[in-house]
């Protein structure tokens, strides 16, 4: 006699019974998840606009450097895609403070003839103990914590936090991947 429960009498009815139960959950899961995203969706869009009201203005590079943003010559891609040219307003990152409103860098692209284009926001803020192993300091925006603690990224630079943001230039990877397929450098 066999004991494989799909051999006994009535067994076989079970499977698919199981099986639209298991796809049940599944697709009550992946409704539940998409209610939470639209939320968050919902929640997003108001910080997102008052993100671009404040920085939106910088898309005129004169108006950045005359506002503290020192222009980077370096342009900084990876395989997975660019950042771009980094604007650093080293007052911001010297104070300390995190505010959606006031970024520490803007992220320029290239764009036709010797121009930049503003594509994204990155958050800065220097990890308090430069410890690389702690992470009570770590600070969130958009209801996300930063990326880190990392190595600087160039000599001198210190153990730090960031998020990027691509609020000007859509990014298939998501809004807060540091790195935007969508972004290049010659």
């Amino acid at each position: 006699m066999r004991t494989d429960r799909t051999h006994r009498p009535g067994g076989t009815r079970l499977l698919p019974i199981a099986a639209a139960a298991v796809a049940a959950t599944a697709l009550f899961a992946t409704v539940d998840d998409n209610a939470r995203g639209n939320s968050s969706a919902r929640t997003l869009a108001p910080q997102m606009a008052r993100l671009k009201a404040a920085t939106g203005a910088y898309h005129n590079e004169a108006v950045a450097t005359a506002s503290g943003f020192a222009a980077d010559d370096v342009c900084v891609d990876s395989p997975h895609g660019g950042m771009g040219h980094h604007y650093v307003n080293d007052l911001r990152i010297q104070d300390d403070a995190v505010s959606r409103d006031k970024p520490e860098v803007l992220l320029y692209a290239p764009a036709r003839g010797n121009e930049r284009a503003l594509v994204g926001i990155e958050y800065f803020k220097v990890d308090d103990d430069q410890d690389l192993s702690t992470d009570d300091d770590r600070p969130r925006l958009f209801g996300r914590p930063f990326d880190g603690p990392m190595e600087g990224h160039a000599p001198g630079m210190p153990i730090h936090y960031d998020l990027h943001v691509w609020a000007w230039r859509s990014n298939p990877d998501g809004l807060f991947a540091p790195f935007n397929p969508r972004v290049s450098c010659p």
